[in-house]
Order: structure tokens, then sequence, then C-alpha cells
């Protein structure tokens, strides 16, 4: 998978906050977006989003230190995002 600078985040709590989730990854390099993906309907987490780095050397080293690591007492996936495809 190609580096990028924009990070997948899975396995997020329903707790957690946009606010949170870039918190915890500003360690590791200039985070300038975090967004978590929500319901539509109920406006509720769906558990996972984003998060985007100033350098993708940041990135590979947040994906390095962050994957697996437990945030609110669930542990993470962390993976290089991929973009969607549009026809």
């Amino acid at each position: 998978m190609e580096a990028t600078n924009k990070l997948f985040v899975g396995g997020i709590s329903w707790n957690l906050s946009w606010q949170d989730l870039k918190d915890a990854f500003k360690e590791h390099g200039e985070v300038t977006h975090a967004k978590i993906i929500t319901d539509r309907e109920t406006g509720r987490s769906r558990g996972f989003g984003f998060v985007e780095f100033a350098t993708v050397e940041d990135a590979a080293k947040a994906k390095e230190a962050m994957d697996g690591v437990e945030l609110d007492g669930r542990a993470i996936k962390v993976d290089f995002a991929q973009e969607q495809q549009r026809d």
C-alpha cells in the first residue's frame, strides 16, 4: 500500500471525539486534520476515523507508534488511508 499523509483509524471508542483523536496522535507529528465518521441518521460514531498529518513521514511514524495501542479502553487499528476510486 502506498504511503500517504492520511491515516485510517479503526476500532475507535464511541466516546472519543475528533479532538481526542487529534490529541492522541499529535505527539507523533503535526496533525492537520482529524475526523471521526458518524452515522448520518443517529449522529453516533461509526467506530472509525481519519487523521491527516503535514507530512508522509509523520504519518508513517504515527502509524508505527499507534497501531494496536489502547485508546479509551479499545485497541485501535491504524493503517494508511486508501483514496477512494471514483469513476
